[in-house]
């Protein structure tokens, strides 16, 4: 098996050992779900590493695997892997993250062989859904990581109001993923009958060279522009995030918030605008417009939170604004900073949520009211939440400002959006700033609370997915080559195939 396949095969062969595994093997479950993500994160780092030597297939992509058994030849299913510059960086980032929620679980303490069943299942569709070539397992693997999540939300959420959260989640994200499914069915009947195929350079190369008449592009965009917008909680579809991360366990939140939600953005760049590219055209000012609503709305909501979980739920939901706005750009800058957004958004996404479970496993309450101070009694907790704001509020040094930054670029490149361009701006420096910094201010800093007892994160083993996962945020912020021009490469090539794609549909 390649390293691809192993990248995806651990975890879901590691969810059925766990299956196999005793109820009362006490911790088994645990530590198969340690070994597991451990060594697909170890697989993540060298395929990363090896990207750049690795040789490309005609269609710009490496380490391309076809997994015998699982096609249907019938219906031109095939299940192929391969990786280039738009996934390799999340899946370098699905997997680090999804060994550090494995570490970060400690406060499951029932039904232990389930929850690491489902963690294990969301991680392999995680990774499938990124490297995946072929259009149906591309949505296959997508739907197979997002019933866990419901069912973790339901079953070790926190709060009273985990059932509502966990039903309302399901609801939205049910009616994306059901007009995803339109959209693509759409798409694959829009091939002559002998040439249909799931696969997604196929697909990609042909709609290139036979573009879609502009009335059909108009109705099957939409349909993945606000079906994969309700997966990534695009503003005004965004009311289930919020809820949905403060009542969810710690590693659901980290694995949901950081990666699962990146794959609506990822099917846009990967199939919606390659294969729609005159409708993707016209919609791309409702999307700075609709994007600006996240960066805003969700910015100011977050302003007003007394509650941590609700406070970072806002603001995974604004900072998808920004990478919405380097899409609609839609320049190779603009472009390239959205990747970067998104593959830093993921480790600084992991990295708040599982400190903010922490607090909660302590003290039973992230309420901003009652937790200050915390930095005192926490040194380690509160210097590692201190960088994630500053991470958060785009600080230089980290990638998070490296995405930020290039997506402002992009956006300024085009007239038309330079006043969303100053807006976001404002969103970005001062709304962004406000709510973090306040909130970090009170719980680090600020007077000590009486009666809140709250231990810090103590051991090499508890404190080590909080440091990767910083280390990663500022290795990537001081060293941005390493990632961007991986990045840049895949976007460099997409971009003339879009615009050529524009072209021919406006030919006589």
């Amino acid at each position: 098996m390649t390293m691809l396949g192993w990248l995806v095969g651990i975890p879901l062969l590691a969810a059925v050992a766990v299956l196999l595994v005793p109820r009362t093997a006490g911790r088994t479950p645990r530590v198969i779900a340690l070994v597991a993500t451990g060594l697909t994160a170890l697989v993540a780092v060298g395929v990363f590493l090896r990207f750049a030597g690795a040789p490309a297939d005609a269609d710009g992509y490496r380490m391309v695997t076809e997994v015998p058994g699982w096609g249907a030849p019938s219906l031109g299913i095939k299940c192929r892997l391969g990786v280039d510059g738009l996934n390799v960086g999340l899946l370098l980032m699905g997997a680090v993250v999804g060994w550090a929620a494995a570490v970060c679980s400690r406060e499951i303490r029932h039904r232990t062989k389930e929850f690491y069943f489902l963690l294990l299942l969301m991680t392999g569709g995680i990774l499938g859904a990124f490297a995946s070539l072929d259009l149906f397992y591309f949505y296959f693997f997508h739907e197979l990581a997002l019933v866990p999540t419901f069912l973790m939300i339901g079953i070790w959420g926190r709060g009273e109001g985990r059932g509502p959260a966990a039903f309302q989640m399901t609801l939205f994200l049910t009616a994306g993923a059901l007009l995803v499914l339109i959209g693509l069915v759409a798409l694959y009947l829009q091939l002559p009958a002998g040439e249909r195929t799931f696969d997604i350079p196929t697909l990609t190369r042909y709609f290139r060279e036979h573009p879609p008449a502009a009335g059909v592009q108009g109705w099957i965009y939409p349909l993945l522009l606000f079906g994969f917008g309700i997966l990534v909680s695009l503003w005004p579809f965004h009311v289930w995030a919020p809820a949905g991360y403060a009542a969810a366990p710690s590693a659901t939140a980290m694995l949901h918030a950081g990666v699962l939600k990146k794959f609506g953005l990822y099917g846009l760049l990967r199939v919606a605008q390659p294969c729609l590219p005159e409708a993707a055209a016209e919609w791309m000012p409702v999307v700075a417009t609709l994007a600006l609503g996240n960066v805003l709305y969700a910015g100011w909501v977050a302003m007003r939170q007394t509650d941590l979980g609700r406070l970072l739920g806002y603001a995974s939901v604004a900072h998808m604004g920004f990478v919405f706005l380097g899409l609609a750009a839609w320049n190779e800058v603009g472009v390239t900073g959205a990747v970067v957004v998104m593959v830093a958004h993921g480790f600084l996404a992991a990295l708040s949520f599982g400190l903010a479970g922490h607090l909660y496993e302590q003290t039973g309450d992230w309420s901003l009211r009652q937790m200050s101070g915390l930095g005192r009694s926490m040194p380690f907790w509160g210097a590692a939440m201190t960088m994630a704001a500053l991470a958060g509020c785009g600080l230089p040094g980290f990638a998070n400002f490296i995405g930020e930054v290039t997506v402002f670029f992009g956006l300024w490149e085009v007239p038309a959006l330079r006043g969303v361009t100053v807006a976001a701006l404002f969103g970005a420096l001062v709304v962004g700033a406000v709510y973090m910094l306040r909130a970090v201010r009170r719980l680090v800093h600020g007077p000590a609370a009486a009666g809140v007892q709250a231990a810090d994160v103590t051991g090499l083993s508890a404190r080590l997915p909080y440091a990767v996962l910083l280390a990663v945020l500022l290795f990537f912020g001081w060293f941005p080559g390493g990632l961007v021009k991986k990045v840049d490469a895949a976007v460099a090539g997409l971009m003339p195939r879009v615009q050529a794609g524009v072209l021919a549909t406006r030919s006589p």
